[in-house]
């Protein structure tokens, strides 16, 4: 791994560990971290009452970075992720979602609630 992707990689995973002590913070429980499946990988898992949550992270080094941080091709992988695994998590009558968690230093998190509207 290049020096370059390392510091990337490094940078990603404390951009997801803030987002998760941030969603402890606003009463979520985690209940897991990098859940890595043939279709892509989920950073975060959480729960709050009946709602279950499939977290995408994104963390970037400037805060005008963030608006394009994630894409139609992104979230489409996280979802696909997200049901191939939900059934380890979900319990009868959840509300399952997939959210995106936007990072960047020096601003409070801006959080995309149900940001996966599957196409009819």
């Amino acid at each position: 791994m290049s020096r370059q992707r390392a510091e990337a990689e490094r940078k990603g995973r404390r951009g997801e560990a803030l987002a998760a002590w941030y969603l402890r913070l606003t009463g979520w429980s985690i209940r897991a971290q990098r859940v890595k499946t043939a279709r892509g990988e989920i950073d975060l898992v959480a729960r709050r009452g009946r709602t279950l949550c499939f977290v995408e992270v994104k963390w970037r080094a400037r805060r005008a970075d963030l608006d394009h941080a994630i894409d139609h091709y992104r979230l489409r992988r996280v979802a696909a992720a997200a049901e191939a695994v939900a059934h380890r998590y979900q319990r009868p009558g959840d509300d399952v979602r997939v959210d995106v968690l936007l990072m960047a230093p020096g601003c409070w998190p801006r959080r995309i609630t149900n940001a996966w509207q599957p196409s009819s």
